[in-house]
């Protein structure tokens, strides 16, 4: 592999990687003050995760550092773990530990069901492993 191809690779997967985050971030920003839809104990956990997300690739795609995969690869799998136990929780009945989410909005209520299956916690999965991909991507072409 030529260094322009590797360095093409890594370039476009950490836009790709950042356009999602920016995405994912603004839309969960859009369900909960445009749509006024509540976040779970969950959610939370997710968006912990992911706004870091935003500006770690928007610099790290700026500079063309692909060093940032060992920074938001940990992130990115945390919230595809947290992201699958909430769609696990939201899917499957009795699957969620009783009292995971004590106050506020239960972590079982789905806003949104498009297709009878894409909820907030399913676009919330999809965001963290697409990231993933990228910067798996990117930990591939640095090789």
């Amino acid at each position: 592999m030529s260094e322009e191809t590797g360095s093409g690779t890594v370039e476009a997967a950490l836009y790709l990687a950042w356009v999602v985050t920016l995405v994912a971030t603004l839309g969960s920003l859009w369900f909960s003050e445009v749509r006024a839809f509540v976040p779970c104990t969950l959610c939370w956990y997710q968006r912990i995760l992911m706004y870091p997300l935003v500006l770690l690739l928007g610099v790290a795609a700026w500079n063309r550092d692909a060093g940032i995969v060992r920074y938001a690869l940990p992130l990115t799998i945390l919230g595809a773990l947290v992201a699958s136990y909430h769609v696990l929780d939201q899917k499957v009945p009795g699957f969620g530990v009783p009292g995971a989410c004590r106050s506020g909005v239960p972590c079982d209520v789905a806003y949104i069901d498009w297709f009878g299956f894409v909820t907030i916690p399913v676009l919330s999965l999809t965001a963290f492993l697409l990231v993933g991909a990228a910067l798996l991507a990117v930990a591939r072409a640095r090789r």
